[in-house]
C-alpha cells in the first residue's frame, strides 16, 4: 500500500532509505461497524530507528485513507493500541514511539476518527508542559516535589539512601551544605487501562521519572491517572511512588 524507497542527497553520497511498515491494527475506528485499517510507516535506515513516522487510517468501507502526520515523528518501536478512551463505543488510536537514550521519554499521541473526523485527544507535548515540578532537596533527608500550577506538594524520605550518598549533600546534623535541585523528566510511558470493566472504555496511566542530581539517581515516580471528560483529560488521581529497600531487622 505505502512501499517505496525514498533517495536523500547528503554532499556527494546518496543514501537509500526505505519505508517500512512498523506496525498495524484492526478495528472499527470510524464508528460505521466496518473494521478499518490502521497503519504507522517510516523511513528505517538499519536496526529499530525509524524517522518520518506517519501514522495512515484506512477507511475499511471505503478503502479512503487519511495521512496524519506527527509533529515528533522519529524514535524506536513506534506502536499502535486501538481502545475506546473517549467512552463513546468507538476506537481510539494511541501513538507511541520510544525516544531513545538514557532519559527514557516517550512519544504518545492520540487521536479519534469518528465519523471519519481527526481529533487529536493526546499530545506529549501539552502534558509535558502542563505537568511540570520542582524537586528540591529539604534539610533532614527530605526531598520536595511540587507543582505551584497543579496546587500538590509530595515530600519524599531520602533517609535510606545510605552515608557515601547523603554525606555528599548533607551536614553531620541533617542540614543541607547547599541547595540541591533535582527534577521530574518528561513522560516515560503512557498505559491504557481498564478501571471500569463493565464498560471496558479505557483510561490512561501517565509515569514520569523523579531524579536526584544525576539522570542515574532515580528517586520515585510521578503516577497520573486521567481518564476523558468529553473535551479532554483530567486527573483522576495524581501521586508519587517510590522504590522498596531491603528489610533491615530492627532487633
Amino acid at each position: 500500500m505505502y512501499k517505496q524507497i525514498q533517495k536523500h542527497s547528503y554532499g556527494n553520497y546518496t543514501h537509500l532509505r526505505k519505508i517500512s511498515l512498523l506496525d498495524m491494527k484492526q478495528g472499527d475506528v470510524n464508528g460505521d461497524g466496518i473494521i478499518d485499517n490502521v497503519y504507522l510507516y517510516g523511513n528505517k535506515s538499519n536496526g529499530i530507528f525509524a524517522d518520518n513516522i506517519t501514522l495512515i487510517i484506512q477507511d475499511g468501507h471505503s478503502n479512503q485513507s487519511t495521512t496524519v502526520n506527527l509533529q515528533n515523528n522519529a524514535g524506536y518501536s513506534a506502536r499502535l493500541f486501538l481502545g475506546d478512551f473517549s467512552k463513546d463505543n468507538v476506537q481510539d488510536i494511541l501513538v507511541s514511539i520510544d525516544s531513545g537514550g538514557s532519559g527514557g521519554y516517550g512519544i504518545f499521541y492520540i487521536y479519534s476518527f469518528k465519523n471519519n473526523i481527526l481529533h487529536e485527544m493526546f499530545d506529549v507535548e501539552k502534558y509535558n508542559k502542563e505537568y511540570k515540578f520542582n524537586v528540591n532537596y529539604e534539610d533532614f533527608y527530605k526531598v520536595s516535589v511540587g507543582s505551584p500550577h497543579l496546587d500538590v506538594l509530595f515530600t519524599i524520605d531520602i533517609s535510606n539512601k545510605g552515608y557515601d550518598y547523603l554525606s555528599q549533600y548533607y551536614n553531620e546534623n541533617g542540614k543541607l551544605k547547599q541547595p540541591i535541585k533535582g527534577e521530574v523528566l518528561a513522560l516515560g510511558a503512557l498505559y491504557p487501562i481498564v478501571t471500569n470493566e463493565k464498560s471496558m472504555g479505557y483510561d490512561l496511566l501517565a509515569i514520569q521519572r523523579i531524579i536526584g542530581t544525576s539522570n542515574s539517581d532515580t528517586i520515585g515516580y510521578v503516577e497520573n491517572l486521567m481518564t476523558w471528560n468529553g473535551t479532554q483529560f483530567t486527573s483522576l488521581r495524581l501521586s508519587v511512588a517510590i522504590l522498596g529497600t531491603r528489610l533491615i531487622s530492627l532487633y
